[in-house]
């Protein structure tokens, strides 16, 4: 996809050029009065299923050739609202998908999902049944989407208003919609990052309903929606092709509350790379990586000359810096230590960090959250990381001598293609003297940082602590350490 593309905007214009040839109605008769009843929306753990036969990123998803059959094995299985992709040239869509199916259901919500700029589409959309529509910030200018929001409303139906960024919010804050969703695609290139919405949600200052928009494949993406404080999902191509799914991500909904590790993490858009500071056993240390700003402490949980105690861990102060149990299971089918799992479901730890032989099928019934770290020797090891579902993958250096903490190193070449599809967390070697060379050359988002910060294994060395540091603020530009809290 060339860099300059931008297919939100290619829809707009293709869809604007359809209208001025067969009007908004689409040439088909719509209804000159509504014929049922508004239905009001659930506001919290609402699942929406979507009607979606083709996009720009995938092609063809599916044939849908009876949407009401389609949409009554969602509804059947649990899903609360069924979105219809309306957008006829891209995404295959129509507007008698959408009339056929509230005629079917006319007690069910249902959204109506297409590139929408005109108080002419409110009109059309509430005629034909829609109880929701989506308006998509980022394509509208401030008067428009005001005027539009308000014609919803008083039409008595909802908007589920669409952000990407800070200049969106802005544009929406006066009126403060009900409903936002937050799209993990970029709908310049429909690349897909989870960790997108967690970001963007911060900067939002009021309490909507916040629906979590594409990307979720599996249950554990739920989770990792739910539990970073999203209201609800919006799931598109993975039902569309297992409509059994459904019941497993409703399932997912309902699950007890885990740790919002994600949403810690990305709470703050900081500049540079986060730091997680692996190999921790003292107390003095861990403070001290708390002081300096680590994002992540990690707590080796495997056989190790840097193996931290169980209760060691538990009775550690409050930190500002999250905790990682990292562990090491090496069949398929092995379960996480009891004492381990204890540790995660009391707090103690925040996550745990994978860095086995773990089954991508398998982490996210043996612990939740988790992120996994995958080692990689040569460029056939590469194509692994895409295996695993966790939102990012670190990648370490492999050793026949262990599974991480040999300060041995990845070669750059093999980051280089990492990073051509992958966000880049990097591990393996990174030390105080080398650190500044590696962001330079490729910007990793995270670096785990080990053995190369030891005076013997399990025990830092406070110096090359604040060298690390220094060295990492001053390459993102940040604040410097106060020279006199860094000699204590």
């Amino acid at each position: 996809m060339t860099p300059d593309r931008d297919i939100r905007l290619e829809i707009l214009k293709t869809r604007k050029k359809s209208i001025l040839e067969k009007g908004f109605h689409q040439d088909l008769e719509i209804p000159l009065l509504r014929k049922v009843p508004v239905v009001p929306c659930p506001k919290n753990k609402i699942l929406i299923c979507e009607i979606k036969r083709s996009s720009p990123s995938k092609g063809v998803i599916g044939s849908i050739n009876d949407p009401e059959k389609q949409a009554g094995r969602y509804i059947d299985r649990g899903a609360d609202i069924i979105s219809v992709l309306t957008e006829e040239h891209f995404f295959k869509g129509s507007l008698q998908d959408l009339m056929d199916i509230k005629n079917r259901y006319p007690e069910h919500a249902i959204l109506r999902k297409d590139f929408l700029y005109s108080l002419e589409d409110i009109e059309i959309s509430y005629r034909a049944g829609a109880d929701l529509i989506l308006l998509i910030a980022s394509i509208l200018e401030k008067d428009e989407i005001v005027k539009m929001y308000n014609r919803v409303k008083d039409l008595g139906m909802e908007a589920i208003v669409e952000i990407h960024n800070k200049e969106d919010i802005e544009k929406v804050s006066d009126f403060k919609p009900n409903f936002v969703g937050i799209n993990s695609r970029d709908l310049r290139t429909f690349k897909v990052d989870l960790t997108l919405p967690l970001k963007i949600k911060n900067d939002i200052n009021w309490n909507p309903s916040l629906i979590f928009e594409s990307g979720i494949r599996y249950p554990e993406d739920v989770k990792l929606a739910i539990s970073s404080g999203f209201n609800g999902v919006l799931v598109g191509e993975s039902v569309v092709k297992n409509p059994d799914l459904v019941r497993q991500l409703k399932d997912a909904m309902n699950e007890k509350k885990v740790s919002n590790f994600w949403e810690r993490l990305y709470s703050e858009n900081k500049k540079g790379p986060m730091i997680k500071i692996c190999g921790l056993t003292t107390l003095e240390d861990v403070l001290k990586a708390d002081e300096l700003g680590a994002d992540i402490l990690g707590f080796i949980l495997a056989e190790s000359p840097r193996q931290a105690d169980i209760s060691f861990i538990r009775n550690l102060p409050p930190t500002g810096a999250l905790k990682a149990g990292v562990v090491v299971l090496k069949t398929p089918g092995e379960k996480l230590p009891e004492s381990v799992e204890q540790l995660l479901n009391e707090g103690k730890l925040d996550v745990i960090q994978f860095h086995g032989g773990e089954n991508p099928d398998e982490c996210s019934s043996i612990a939740f959250p988790y992120y996994k770290a995958v080692r990689i020797n040569t460029s056939n090891d590469i194509p692994k990381i895409g295996t695993y579902r966790s939102p990012r993958v670190l990648i370490d250096a492999y050793s026949e001598a262990g599974y991480g903490g040999t300060g041995k190193q990845i070669k750059g070449k093999l980051i280089s293609i990492v990073k051509e599809n992958h966000i880049l967390w990097l591990a393996g070697g990174i030390s105080p003297e080398n650190a500044e060379d590696l962001i330079q050359k490729f910007n990793p988002e995270l670096i785990d940082v080990s053995s190369r910060l030891e005076e013997s294994p399990g025990k830092k060395d406070h110096r090359k602590m604040e060298q690390l540091f220094r060295t990492c603020h001053r390459e993102a530009g940040r604040p410097q350490l106060n020279p006199s809290k860094e000699n204590l």
